[in-house]
């Protein structure tokens, strides 16, 4: 029981850090800067402002409400498949597996408080005027209907494809052109870390399961 609580307490702290971090970035971003405003870092770094409907990095692949909606269902199992195995079996549990869940959890709901709330609250971003808090229900968008909030955005290599390559020959080229937030960081973190360091133990507890459903079969 008492591991039970520490793993938990420590998830509990990840998510919520990773989520007053992300979520302090985008609202200062959204009432400081106009969208498509930019600030300079460094020549391969900028705060770039913009909003998007879609997914992780700017893409739109789905209607709105079906991703908002996925989102909320798949932060609905991370958070059950976490308490199943700090219940279940903690003391098998690398901690570092728990973290990459923690950040990927985190990153999630990052990115549904965007989708739910920012529409309700904020109003509307425009080129020419910086968005100001609302009353709720006064903002921009029907509920489940906010944009995403991104501003990193790494140009980390700009040049020409070299002239003799077919089709893209001559035409510019930037490196890493993805805009993207905190929380999607979060995600990918989550998600690279797991698949380098857990992708046998996640394995394992596949195996474990399949294992268990076919004993109360044959029972």
């Amino acid at each position: 029981m008492k591991q039970l609580l520490t793993k938990g307490r420590m998830a509990a702290i990840i998510v919520t850090a990773i989520l007053l971090v992300d979520q302090a970035i985008k609202i200062w971003v959204k009432t400081n800067m106009a969208r498509g405003e930019s600030i300079r870092i460094a020549d391969w770094f900028f705060i770039y402002f913009t909003e998007n409907p879609g997914m992780a990095f700017g893409m739109e692949i789905f209607n709105k409400l079906f991703l908002t909606s996925f989102r909320i269902v798949a932060v609905v199992a991370i958070v059950w498949y976490l308490w199943k195995l700090c219940k279940e079996s903690v003391a098998k549990i690398p901690t570092g597996y728990i973290v990459c869940l923690s950040c990927i959890l985190a990153g999630a709901l990052g990115n549904i408080i965007d989708c739910v709330l920012y529409g309700q609250i904020f109003s509307e971003s425009t080129s020419y005027q910086v968005a100001q808090f609302v009353p709720f229900g006064e903002g921009y968008a029907p509920l489940l209907y906010g944009k995403v909030v991104d501003m990193f955005y790494f140009p980390l290599i700009e040049a020409h494809w070299p002239l003799w390559i077919p089709f893209v020959g001559g035409e510019h080229f930037i490196f890493f052109s993805p805009i993207f937030n905190f929380a999607d960081a979060s995600i990918s973190c989550g998600i690279i870390a797991l698949l380098l360091f857990y992708s046998r133990y996640l394995g394992r507890e596949q195996q474990q399961e399949e294992n268990k459903s076919n004993e109360k079969t044959t029972a």
